[in-house]
């Protein structure tokens, strides 16, 4: 039985994998920050050597909602830089056969013509918000690329939209927009207060339920051939503003009409919108969580998990 080793293997879209991995015939190791300082060439060196796996999922990273990103810059440049360069590096050295390393569309150009697809990652800058932690991911995949081209390695990048779901980061600060507003509406509404959203609310995003993302990622471990990068997203006409989602937190809570929304503070990049099309040509029938369904779960789950949840 073949071994997979995920990075990552406690955050959002590790435990969503552990969730399906009864599913499948691998050895799944999960391992987190605790087992090893992937920072650290010299533990991922010896940590990879002992695990001896065919396959990784590279899903570690230092990750968080926009303001994390603005107030952070070094540590998310310089942090997820050595991550993924050991990583990489260590992979090729014991001769995994298959990479898969996660990105993410808040790291494509700010100013671009939407869809953005597969091919327009590099074509501009990124968003002033986000620019080291987006920058440090681009050059996993530019490290990707180089291991493809001079060892004919299979380092494949996935790059998903924004992930929601269980055993995500519920942060006040640093979690991403969808768990921070649950964690917030829940402590607005047992204050009595309004459920104040950051921003205008006009901002467009696609999500993806986390165990959404986990099976596209093992069909890509093992169907997809090609060495490209690819968007796993949900399609253009699922594309849904901050102000409904915040709608259908509230709804979850028995909580409607309390919503108020900050102007204070920047909405980020307005809308990212991404062409999955390569992704719906390849797996026709894939059938993805509609987003009230996905976040009926995750308030569910926050609620029953609240004294033991990352927030």
């Amino acid at each position: 039985m073949d071994t997979i080793l995920i990075t990552g293997g406690s955050g959002l879209v590790g435990s969503a994998i552990k969730d399906i991995s009864n599913n499948y015939n691998y050895n799944f190791i999960f391992s987190s920050s605790s087992d090893c300082d992937l920072t650290d060439l010299n533990q991922t060196r010896e940590y990879f050597r002992k695990l001896k796996p065919e396959f990784v999922i590279h899903l570690a990273a230092n990750v968080g909602g926009v303001f994390k990103n603005i107030n952070n810059k070094v540590d998310m440049f310089e942090k997820n830089i050595m991550i993924n360069h050991n990583v990489l590096k260590v992979s090729y050295e014991l001769n995994v056969k298959k990479v898969i390393s996660c990105l993410s569309t808040c790291i494509f150009p700010n100013n671009t013509q939407y869809p953005i697809n597969e091919k327009m990652l590099h074509d501009g800058p990124p968003h002033e918000s986000n620019d080291a932690y987006a920058y440090s991911k681009r050059m996993l995949e530019v490290q990707s690329k180089a291991y493809q081209t001079q060892y004919n390695k299979q380092f494949i990048c996935v790059i998903p939209t924004n992930i929601y779901g269980p055993n995500d980061n519920f942060s006040l600060e640093d979690g991403h927009v969808i768990p921070s507003l649950i964690h917030r509406c829940y402590i607005n509404k047992k204050h009595n207060e309004k459920f104040s959203i950051r921003g205008t609310g006009e901002p467009l995003r696609q999500f993806i339920y986390s165990k959404d993302l986990a099976k596209l990622i093992i069909w890509v471990l093992e169907k997809y051939k090609e060495l490209d990068t690819i968007i796993l997203s949900t399609s253009e006409k699922d594309e849904i503003s901050i102000k409904n989602v915040g709608k259908l937190i509230c709804k979850e809570y028995n909580y409607e009409n309390n919503i108020i929304f900050d102007t204070n503070f920047t909405d980020g990049q307005f809308k990212k919108t991404a062409d999955n099309s390569k992704l719906i040509n390849l797996y026709k029938n894939f059938k993805f969580t509609p987003i009230e369904d996905g976040i009926c779960e995750t308030v569910k789950w926050f609620v029953k998990n609240i004294d033991k949840c990352r927030k």
